[in-house]
């Protein structure tokens, strides 16, 4: 990429960012500034080669690329406090925090300054983050940088601004959902005679194995199923008294929900 990156509120989003950029090569630690109020917490992204600073202005002025990872309650103070620093022609904004506009950031910074919105969830810790984003003034080309930016740490999926809070109880609060489906099959192991530690090892990798049968051959999840399921097998009865038990539906009542909710919480935070 060559441009320096300065990523503003260095916890765990963007310290996992700054290490998956690195590992996959896309910048060196050198060139990538991590700021945070207490940098004793950096102390290791110091030794690693990262630059770290305590003063958000400098960053700013050093980088060409901002991240934005500070909890949502701070940033208008860090937009008040770095509005100076930003140059339009220079700066490229992208900004990770929940429930906030690309319209809210560029009216604290100024209404010509690209902002390009991302979602990623936490899955980002291990570099297999569904990370979606949005922008509504962004060239196509700095799309594209950030794109390949944030799939060093998983996939990325472009969409419409207005369908984050949808993408967040799709993908954020998703990972909850599979978490709570693994978690259930574990109990139904142990009920059926396995220990807990292998009936959840044993989920896990399941589950795991489910995922990328479909991301590897691009299938559809039912032609997946079609090919465990036999004639009066014990596969489509399970899969039938699941049915029966609502859980297709329930899994579908609480994604919208969840959206609904997350939509309910965007509207207090502006």
């Amino acid at each position: 990429m060559n441009k320096k990156i300065a990523i503003i509120g260095s916890g765990n989003i963007g310290l996992s960012l700054a290490k998956g950029l690195v590992k996959a090569d896309f910048a060196q630690a050198g060139d990538i500034i991590l700021t945070r109020r207490n940098i004793n917490h950096l102390k290791s992204f110091a030794e690693a080669g990262f630059v770290v600073s305590n003063n958000n202005n400098q960053a700013v002025s050093n980088a060409d690329v901002i991240i934005l990872a500070v909890l949502p309650q701070q940033l208008n103070a860090v937009l008040d406090e770095i509005s100076s620093s930003i140059d339009s022609k220079k700066h490229l904004v992208i900004s990770v925090i929940s429930g906030v506009s690309c319209v809210a950031v560029r009216e604290k910074l100024g209404d010509d300054v690209e902002v390009i919105r991302v979602m990623p969830n936490t899955a980002i810790a291990i570099g297999q983050s569904m990370t979606c984003l949005a922008s509504d003034n962004a060239s196509d080309e700095n799309i594209i940088s950030v794109t390949k930016m944030f799939e060093t740490v998983g996939s990325v999926v472009k969409i419409n601004e207005d369908l984050m809070t949808s993408a967040t109880a799709l993908c954020a609060c998703g990972i909850a959902f599979f978490l709570r489906a693994i978690r259930a099959a574990s109990q139904g192991g142990v009920e059926i005679g396995f220990h807990a530690d292998e009936a959840l090892k044993m989920a896990v990798q399941t589950a795991k194995g489910a995922a990328d049968l479909l991301l590897l051959h691009g299938t559809h999840p039912e032609s997946e199923i079609d090919k465990v399921t036999s004639p009066k097998g014990c596969t489509i009865a399970g899969l039938n008294e699941m049915e029966h038990n609502g859980f297709s539906s329930s899994l579908i009542k609480g994604i919208k929900l969840s959206a609904l909710k997350a939509g309910n919480l965007y509207t207090k935070e502006s």
